[in-house]
């Protein structure tokens, strides 16, 4: 007999039957990945700053796991709550992006961070997810009630977020905000000849950035000519990664997170190229693939316009910001400090990913009889 029987209509019974397990294993088995790769990367940063060995580790471990809970709590809503969710997230991440502009401090040459405590708090890394939802139900309404001015409202929405981004400055999150834009946009019916001309505008968007933001410059310098500047951390994961080889050095063998500054962070792929090898990387390759591809084939399912662009949006921004964060590591492209999800140390972008998954969760559970959702 079933330990969970059908026929018990508890919240978490439901919940259990409804929801895509496979995901969710597949996000289990990423969230825990990232617990041994911050054991095995974030000490010696931690000693480095004079900092006690297992600071990061402990403080990671707390992310992880209120990110469970948020996945389970978020996953658990209705669509029509995802949407009202959405919009209190929306609203909150902007208000406080705006007031980093004024009272966050400078780190980088960004200002990206409010401190409260011993914490600091990213607030764009809650747009994303919030963006994507609110974008979804905007082109929605308008293509089911044409009178509706979903599209203008999206479009401005999308320009005023970018703009903040851009006076942080985050180039990288622009990029993300500006893909699941598009995707969106594309998939909702936009014209080809609309498609071309966004296209030429993002690249055009893309130059001048590059000769708008001196990091952006000098990043994209760097990348299309190692040897005329400084190219530390990249030359170091590629070393990480040559040294692992298939099988890896070892967990605790590896070196390169000894001198590498992000190693806990936005280079923790290079420590588990070098410490675990070619294979946990494809495996994880292969998990973040397999979480994007089964939500895609979920939700082509639905007869819900706003259910599918909403968990497109929310794939789409996973898999560029696993997409980017994986790439600048192997100098696929210009270095981008993006974290890897659910792997790389950092409070704010583990909670807000675990917002996103646990509403593309909730948004493919199965829902018998169910049309467009009100």
């Amino acid at each position: 007999m079933s330990a969970i029987a059908r026929t018990d209509t508890s919240l978490v019974v439901n919940w259990w039957w409804t929801v895509d397990r496979w995901t969710l294993a597949a996000l289990a088995a990423i969230v825990a990945i990232g617990a041994m790769l911050t054991l095995a990367a974030s000490p010696p940063v931690a000693e480095r700053l004079g900092l006690d060995t297992f600071y990061f580790a402990r403080r990671q471990f707390l992310f992880l796991g209120a990110a469970v809970v948020v996945i389970f709590t978020t996953s658990c809503l209705t669509p029509n709550n995802i949407r009202r969710l959405a919009v209190i997230a929306m609203g909150g991440a902007v208000v406080l992006m705006i007031a980093t502009l004024f009272i966050g401090p400078e780190i980088k040459g960004a200002t990206r961070w409010i401190p409260f405590g011993s914490f600091s708090l990213q607030p764009s890394e809650f747009v994303k997810p919030a963006f994507a939802v609110v974008a979804a139900w905007m082109f929605a309404e308008q293509r089911l009630d044409g009178k509706f001015p979903g599209y203008a409202i999206t479009t401005g929405l999308f320009l005023f977020v970018v703009s903040l981004l851009l006076l942080q400055p985050d180039v990288g999150m622009s990029l993300v905000i500006a893909a699941v834009w598009s995707v969106q946009f594309f998939v909702v019916g936009l014209p080809l000849l609309l498609v071309m001309g966004l296209g030429f505008t993002f690249l055009a968007a893309s130059v001048a950035a590059y000769f708008t933001f001196g990091h952006v410059q000098a990043r994209v310098d760097r990348f299309l000519d190692p040897a005329g500047g400084e190219s530390y951390q990249v030359n170091r994961a590629l070393e990480a990664f040559f040294n692992g080889g298939w099988a890896g050095r070892g967990p605790g063998e590896g070196r390169i997170k000894e001198v590498l500054p992000d190693a806990h962070a936005d280079f923790i792929f290079a420590v588990a190229g070098e410490e675990f090898g070619l294979v946990l990387c494809l495996i994880l390759v292969a998990l973040f693939a397999f979480v994007v591809l089964r939500g895609f084939s979920r939700v082509l399912k639905s007869g819900d316009l706003f259910v599918l662009l909403a968990v497109t949006g929310l794939l789409v921004q996973f898999a560029v910001q696993a997409i980017i964060n994986m790439a600048s590591n192997t100098n696929l492209i210009p270095p981008k400090g993006m974290t890897l999800p659910f792997v790389s140390y950092g409070g704010s972008s583990t909670l807000a990913l675990a917002l996103g998954m646990g509403m593309v969760l909730a948004l493919t559970r199965e829902q018998p009889g169910a049309g467009r959702s009100k």
